[in-house]
C-alpha cells in the first residue's frame, strides 16, 4: 500500500532518496536497475508529481523558488527502477554560467546514460510550450527513447478546455496525442495511468 493508502503498482513500493549527480555518467550505489527521469521546466511541478507518484508527501523536496533542484536527484522505487528528478530548465534569474552547466549535465545524461529506459516530460497544461520546452523535445528527440509527456495542473483547468489545450501543446512540439496524460498532483488525478506508463518503460 501507498502512504495514500492506494495499492503499489505491481510490486513498486515505497521510494527512498538515493543519491545526487553532479556529473551526468556519475555511478548510483546499489544495483543497476533501469532508470526512469523527470524533465520539464523548474515551476512545472516535477517534485510535487513525483511525491504524489509514489504515494511519499516529501520524498523529494519541493520548493516555491523555481531551479531550486540543481543536480541529478535519484530515487528508488522498490526494486524495480530509480525515478531521477532532473533540474529543471528556464527559470529566468539563472546566470548564462549556469545555464551552461545545466546544460552539460541535462544533456549529457539524457543523450548518454545507458540504463535511461524512458523519460516523463512534464508540461503545464495552463502555459503554451516556451523555447526552452522545443529545445528539450530536440534533445529528447535525438536520443529516440520513449517519452511520455505529462500535462500537469490539470485541476486548475476547466474540463471543457482541455482538449484544446492539450491539442495545442501537442501540436506545437509535434507530439502524438495519444502520447500524453493529464494529471493533478493535488487531485490525483491520472496518476494510476502514469504509474502504468512508468511500467511499460521497463517492460
Amino acid at each position: 500500500m501507498t502512504a495514500s493508502g492506494a495499492p503499489s503498482p505491481r510490486g513498486l513500493l515505497l521510494s527512498g532518496y538515493v543519491t545526487s549527480l553532479v556529473r551526468p555518467e556519475g555511478p548510483i550505489p546499489g544495483p543497476p536497475r533501469p532508470e526512469i527521469a523527470l524533465v520539464g521546466r523548474s515551476n512545472v511541478g516535477k517534485s510535487t508529481l513525483l511525491n504524489r507518484l509514489v504515494g511519499r508527501r516529501a520524498l523529494a523536496r519541493t520548493s516555491r523558488t523555481p531551479g531550486k533542484t540543481r543536480m541529478l536527484n535519484v530515487f528508488a522505487w522498490g526494486e524495480g527502477c530509480y525515478l531521477v528528478d532532473v533540474p529543471g530548465y528556464g527559470w529566468a534569474r539563472a546566470s548564462q554560467g549556469e545555464r551552461t552547466v545545466w546544460r552539460r549535465l541535462v544533456e549529457g545524461y539524457v543523450s548518454a546514460r545507458p540504463l535511461l529506459h524512458g523519460v516523463l516530460w512534464l508540461l503545464d497544461l495552463r502555459r503554451d510550450p516556451s523555447p526552452d520546452d522545443a529545445a528539450m523535445g530536440t534533445m529528447l528527440a535525438a536520443r529516440s527513447l520513449p517519452v511520455l509527456a505529462v500535462l500537469t495542473k490539470a485541476d486548475q483547468v476547466a474540463r471543457q478546455e482541455r482538449r484544446a489545450r492539450q491539442r495545442g501543446i501537442t501540436t506545437a512540439l509535434g507530439l502524438e496525442e495519444d502520447a500524453c496524460v493529464l494529471t493533478s498532483a493535488r487531485s490525483g488525478e491520472g496518476m494510476e495511468e502514469l504509474r502504468d506508463s512508468v511500467l511499460a518503460f521497463l517492460d
